[in-house]
C-alpha cells in the first residue's frame, strides 16, 4: 500500500491556497493516488457548523480565548471525523490551513504561540501533518488578489487591517526558519501552474 500523507497548505488571505490545493489534487488522482481535500475551519459536520460561528458576525463576535478554543474544537473533531480516517485507509489529505494558521492568527496578541500548541496537544493530541507549504506573496499582492476574490465581503477575520495580515505573514514567516523540517515556504507569485511546479518539487521525497 502506498504511504499516506497528510499535506497541509498555509498562508495570508489571497495566495492562491485553494486553487494550489485543487491543482495538486488533480495531479494525485491522476496518479492513482486517491485523495481527499478538505479545509479549516471546517471539514466535517461539526467543524463546518464551528466554522459558521467563528466567520460570521460583528469582528468583536468572540474574545480571542473564545476563538482560539473555538478554532481547536473544530479541529479536533476535523482530525477525528476526516483527517484521521483517510490516512488509515491510504489517502492523501490536502488541506486548504490547519495548526498553523491557528498560531498565526491568533497566537501573536492576548495568547502565545505556546497557548495555542497546548490547545492543539489537548484537542488533537499535537497531531501535525507530514509536510506544511506557506505560500508567500509580498504585501501588495496579496491584498490585490483578496480584494479581486471578496470583494467588500470578507469574513469576519479576513476583513481585519493591514497591520494585522501583516503580523499574521510575519508569524508564517516565522514558522518556516525556524521548523525547516516541516515547513516550507513557496514563491506565489506567477501563473497557477509554475506554482504547483514548485509545489510538486517540494513533495518529490514523499511521492510514491
Amino acid at each position: 500500500m502506498r504511504p499516506a500523507r497528510f499535506i497541509s497548505l498555509e498562508g495570508g488571505e489571497g495566495v492562491g491556497k485553494s486553487t494550489q490545493l485543487r491543482a495538486l489534487g488533480a495531479v494525485f488522482r491522476a496518479r492513482g493516488m486517491e485523495v481527499v481535500e478538505t479545509r479549516e475551519p471546517g471539514g466535517s459536520p461539526g467543524a463546518e457548523a464551528i466554522r459558521h460561528m467563528l466567520l460570521t458576525g460583528a469582528a468583536d463576535r468572540w474574545s480571542a480565548r473564545a476563538e482560539a478554543l473555538l478554532f481547536a474544537a473544530a479541529r479536533a473533531d476535523h482530525v477525528e471525523k476526516t483527517i484521521r480516517p483517510a490516512l488509515q485507509r491510504g489517502a492523501w489529505v490536502l488541506s486548504d490551513r490547519f495548526l498553523d494558521s491557528s498560531r498565526a492568527y491568533q497566537g501573536m496578541g492576548e495568547l502565545t504561540d505556546e497557548d495555542i500548541l497546548t490547545l492543539h496537544r489537548i484537542g488533537s493530541a499535537g497531531f501535525l501533518p507530514d509536510r506544511t507549504f506557506i505560500l508567500m506573496l509580498p504585501e501588495g499582492e496579496a491584498e490585490s488578489r483578496a480584494h479581486s476574490r471578496d470583494g467588500d465581503g470578507s469574513d469576519r477575520i479576513g476583513g481585519r487591517d493591514s497591520a494585522f495580515h501583516r503580523r499574521v505573514s510575519q508569524s508564517f514567516a516565522r514558522f518556516a526558519a525556524i521548523e525547516a523540517d516541516r515547513v516550507r515556504p513557496i514563491d506565489a507569485s506567477g501563473e497557477a501552474a509554475a506554482v504547483t511546479a514548485r509545489l510538486l518539487r517540494e513533495l518529490e521525497d514523499l511521492l510514491p
